[in-house]
Formats: C-alpha cells, sequence, structure tokens
C-alpha cells in the first residue's frame, strides 16, 4: 500500500483503492460481511496526537515547507474571511430580514465565530496538522464522527469557494457598467436556482488553482498584497460612505424585530467562514505555540470590526428596503450620486474574493490530504508534490469540484446550506475540546466518564431544545426551562468532573464556559436556517454514510491495520500522547 502512495499516475485502481478489501471482488465480499464488527471497531478507535502528527503525516511522503509566521496567518485569516459575505449578504440580510439591525447580526455571528477560533485555536497548537478539525476529532470523538465532519468540511469548502466565485461575477459586472446578473447566461432548460450559468466563477477557479498549487509561500505573499489593498478599499468605504450618511434610514432600525436579526445571524455566519482555513495551515508554520493564537484570534477581532462598521456604513447610507442583493455597496454609491466610486468598491470587492478563493483553495486541499492519508479517501488525494511542497493532487480536484458547482447554482441555496456544514462542525468541534480537557482513556475514572457524557448531553439537549422552541413559538416559558439545563449542565460539568489534561502550550480560556456556550449558540443558529437548507444537509450527510459503509470504513480499517494504529490504541494506558 505505501508503493500504491508514491504512484504518481491516476489510471489505475491501485491509484485509489488500494487496500487489502478492495484486492478482489471476493476480499470486497468478506469486508461487507465484517462489516458490524469492522464499524464498531472504528467507532471506538481514537487517535493519538503523535500519530496525526507522525505517522498518518509520513504516509504523504513528502513534507509540507514550514515557511509561514503569525504575520502570514493575520493575512490569510483575513484573505480568508473578507470577501462574498460582507460585499453581497449583508444588502441580501439588510433588506429581506435585518434592516439597519443588520450590524447586531454581526455581532452574534461575530461572538460565535470568534468562541470557534479559540477552539480551533487550542487544537491547532497542539496538533499541528494539516488535517485542522478532521485530525482534532479522530484524536477525540473516534474516526466515525470524524469522518461525517469531514465530508461537511468538504462541502463547506466547495460550496464556499462557489458561493464567492459567483459574488466574483456579480462585482464584475458592475465594474464594467453592467447589471449584476448581465454576464450570467440563462439555460431555460433547468431547474429554477441552478440556470444561470456562470462561465467566468470557472475561470477565476482555474486561476486561483494555478497560483495555489505553485507555492504556499507564494499564496501568502500575494495573498497579503491583495488583502492590504482590500482593507484600504474597506477604509475607503467606511470613510466615504458614512460622510453621505442619512440619520433618517436608521429610524427603523428594526423592522423584522429580534427573529430578523437571528435569522440573518446564521445566514451571515457564512462571512465568517474561512477562518477554519488558518488552523489547516498550522503544519506549515515555523512556530505554532506562537503564531497560531495570534493569526487566528487578530484576524477574527480585525474581521468583525470590519463587518460591523461596513454594515453601519451601508444601511446609513439607502433605506434598507432600496438595497441592491447582489452588489449592495457599489449601487449604493450610485444612489447617492458618486457613481465613480462603485468602481473603486467593486475593485476591492474582487481583490477580497480573490483572496477568499485562494485561502479556501488552499485550506481545503489541505483538509483531503489529511483524510486521504487515514485512507477514507483515496490515498492518491495525499500525494504531497516533492518540488513544490504542497499537495497538487488534492488542490486540483477540489477546485474543480468547486468550478462545476459555481457553474450552475445561486448564491442564495449556497450561502445557506454552506452555514448548516459550518455550525455543525464547530459544535462538534466545541464538544471535542470539552472532551479533551475532561477524558483522558486510562487516567479518567468510569464514573467521571459517565459524568462527562451525562453534562455534555444535557448541554447539547437543552440547546437543541432552545433553538427548536425559538423556531416553533413566539412566547418564552420554554426558555425557562431549557436555559436552565444549559446552565446546570455547564455548572456540573466545572464542579462535579474533575479535568483530565491541562493544555501544554497554549488554552481556552473560561473552559467549560466557553465551548459550551460555543455548542450552544451554533446549535440556536441552526435553528434559524430554511427547511429545504437541512433536507440538502440531511441528503447529503446521507450519502456520506452510505460511501463510509461500503467505501471509507473498510479502506480506513485495513490502513489502521497495516500502520499498527490499533495496537498503539491498546497501549495508550503507558502513552502520553503528543509526547
Amino acid at each position: 500500500m505505501g508503493e500504491a502512495v508514491r504512484r504518481r499516475g491516476c489510471c489505475s485502481k491501485q491509484d485509489f483503492l488500494p487496500e487489502e478489501s478492495f484486492a478482489s471482488l471476493g476480499s470486497y465480499g468478506r469486508a461487507l460481511r465484517e462489516t458490524p464488527a469492522r464499524l464498531r471497531d472504528r467507532l471506538l478507535s481514537r487517535s493519538l496526537d503523535s500519530t496525526e502528527l507522525h505517522e498518518v503525516k509520513a504516509r504523504s511522503q513528502h513534507e509540507m515547507k514550514r515557511t509561514l509566521n503569525w504575520w502570514d496567518l493575520i493575512w490569510f485569516g483575513i484573505g480568508a474571511v473578507i470577501g462574498a459575505g460582507i460585499f453581497v449578504l449583508t444588502g441580501l440580510e439588510a433588506r429581506d430580514d435585518a434592516g439597519p439591525a443588520v450590524v447586531l447580526s454581526y455581532v452574534v455571528s461575530g461572538v460565535s465565530a470568534l468562541l470557534s477560533v479559540f477552539c480551533y485555536t487550542e487544537f491547532a497548537v497542539e496538533i499541528p496538522s494539516a488535517g485542522g478539525s478532521f485530525a482534532y476529532l479522530r484524536v477525540e470523538l473516534g474516526d466515525f464522527v470524524a469522518f461525517i465532519a469531514a465530508g461537511n468540511i468538504i462541502l463547506e469548502y466547495v460550496i464556499g469557494g462557489a458561493a464567492v466565485a459567483r459574488s466574483w461575477t456579480s462585482y464584475c459586472a458592475t465594474l464594467f457598467n453592467h447589471k449584476p446578473t448581465d454576464f450570467l447566461i440563462k439555460a431555460n432548460g433547468l431547474a429554477e436556482g441552478y440556470n444561470q450559468l456562470d462561465p467566468i466563477a470557472v475561470g477565476v477557479c482555474a486561476g486561483i488553482c494555478v497560483i495555489a498549487v505553485l507555492s504556499t509561500k507564494g499564496s501568502s505573499i500575494f495573498n497579503s498584497i491583495a488583502s492590504v489593498i482590500h482593507i484600504v478599499v474597506i477604509i475607503f468605504i467606511i470613510i466615504a460612505g458614512l460622510s453621505k450618511a442619512d440619520p433618517k434610514n436608521y429610524s427603523d432600525f428594526a423592522p423584522y424585530g429580534a427573529r430578523g436579526v437571528f435569522q440573518a445571524s446564521a445566514v451571515l455566519f457564512f462571512a465568517y467562514i474561512g477562518f477554519d482555513a488558518v488552523s489547516t495551515m498550522a503544519e506549515e508554520t515555523k512556530n505554532p505555540a506562537r503564531d497560531i493564537p495570534i493569526g487566528l484570534v487578530g484576524s477574527m477581532v480585525i474581521t468583525t470590526s470590519c463587518y460591523c462598521l461596513m454594515a453601519v456604513t451601508l444601511c446609513l447610507m439607502q433605506p434598507y428596503k432600496d438595497i441592491d442583493e447582489n452588489a449592495p455597496f457599489s449601487v449604493a454609491f450610485q444612489a447617492v450620486g458618486w457613481n465613480w466610486a462603485k468602481y473603486i468598491v467593486a475593485a476591492g470587492a474582487l481583490k477580497g474574493m480573490t483572496t477568499v478563493l485562494l485561502v479556501s483553495a488552499v485550506g481545503q486541499a489541505r483538509y483531503l490530504t489529511h483524510i486521504a492519508r487515514t485512507h477514507m479517501m483515496p490515498p492518491w488525494f495525499a500525494h504531497v508534490n516533492e518540488r513544490t511542497g504542497t499537495p497538487v493532487n488534492a488542490t486540483v480536484s477540489m477546485l474543480l469540484a468547486t468550478a462545476v458547482i459555481a457553474f450552475f447554482t445561486k448564491l442564495e441555496i449556497l450561502s445557506n446550506l454552506l452555514s448548516i456544514s459550518t455550525l455543525f462542525i464547530f459544535m462538534v468541534v466545541a464538544v471535542a475540546l470539552l472532551v479533551r480537557r475532561y477524558y483522558v482513556s486510562g487516567t479518567t475514572t468510569a464514573t467521571d466518564r459517565n459524568k462527562l457524557v451525562a453534562c455534555i448531553l444535557l448541554i447539547i439537549g437543552s440547546s437543541i431544545g432552545t433553538s427548536a422552541y425559538w423556531g416553533l413559538s413566539e412566547g418564552w416559558i420554554g426558555y425557562a426551562v431549557t436555559v436552565p439545563i444549559w446552565l446546570l449542565a455547564t455548572v456540573a460539568l466545572r464542579v462535579f468532573v474533575p479535568h483530565a489534561r491541562n493544555p501544554k502550550l497554549w488554552g481556552v480560556p473560561l473552559v467549560p464556559w466557553l465551548p459550551s456556550a460555543s455548542i450552544a449558540i451554533n446549535i440556536f443558529l441552526l435553528g434559524s436556517i430554511d427547511k429545504d437548507s437541512f433536507i440538502r444537509f440531511g441528503m447529503w450527510t446521507g450519502f456520506l454514510l452510505v460511501y463510509y459503509v461500503l467505501l471509507g470504513l473498510h479502506a480506513s480499517y485495513d490502513a489502521a491495520k497495516e500502520f499498527g494504529e490499533r495496537s498503539k490504541a491498546q497501549q495508550v494506558k503507558r502513552i502520553e500522547e503528543g509526547i
């Protein structure tokens, strides 16, 4: 199997299914008959820090180059986040859901994102792996949960990139004095929402692919330069826009009430997506313990501040009902008589969305690389190019999928589905952090383990109850039940379950309160997303389960057996993780 990983070709079964279970039809039949036993094995198997950092990483044959510092990560974080969300969805949500109170929606989403940033940071410092949240979940919650999250991570990046690529086309059209939809091709034979074809988005994805595969440091330099220009444009938008502010536009601050604010928050969480890509670059960071906390937290604080100021500016420039849904800032400047300013805004938006696409391409390829290292995806994707030090196969494949989705699918469909996947992943990472702090196999007693499980289930259950009540009722009585349960469960976790592990280098403050709050707010925002998006999410998760049972389970089982992960798991009582 090691030889198969080293192969560069893609024309043989060995490139994609080199494992023993797929050697012949007979072998595959035996594997399927053993599915229940293998499923039990992988459900209970947890990886080790050292396994993710050494054995799994070694399956790529060549190492990624450590060239990044905290300055690179801050700009990667800014470049990853500030793009289509603020430049497109702000107008859509201000007009249809929140009104001028959209600034509060950004605050709610920003707080949720910042809580998730803290959870990611501790993991990224202690497990600096290209696998990001997939690697963290393999260590704390096991292979099966990690795989379901991995599938949604891939979905998040593909859909996020597609949404940004389509937004790129809208702003490009305004730059050339066209309507935002003028560059789209109408295909009458396709279903509504999938019938406006976008060839420009495909071309943008192709250009980003070339940059991403050549060099990570080169991508960082390009991103830093473009992000600096982007920040300058944002400052221009805020200062110039506020000079045309009309306080009357704020007279009806929250026309849709609190429900509209939170509904907009769930969708606008899309605007914060991308920071987790920074955690996937930990493997290429010179000093993860110092650089990652500064890079992640610093970029998120800067981003949230920019978002709030831009949202205020937009709603002061134009009545919320008149805001354009495709290119709100460009059209707003046109509406106040500064037609020339829309070109600056459009150019800045294009630069911002280009960097978002670039960082997304870099991050998603590293996720797929690490997933393939475990053989949950074909190991062909795990190959790291010896010359460039980048995962070329994974990068090209993910951007190809992004381009196909971007060619067909409307932005609104993409943004809602994307928010579900991301909120789900962030919630699971917060759960994993609680498990990491309070459970170590061989150290934590059975009684303490049971207390931990009960507390986590109560935290999740009460959060689901709060979210469901919010979606189904206008009253308050339900909150008098669900919120105290969440509070008491968190207190019980703090008081009655002893810490099993303290962070070695950098730790999340206020545990268990901060991760518990992250779980609650992520689940609450999930409750504000439309039903159709949940149906699409369920269909995708169903597909993941079928793939896992038929292919991923058996491939990862064989890989674990060959590389000795199962024997390492049995020796966990004598091994201090990460040392």
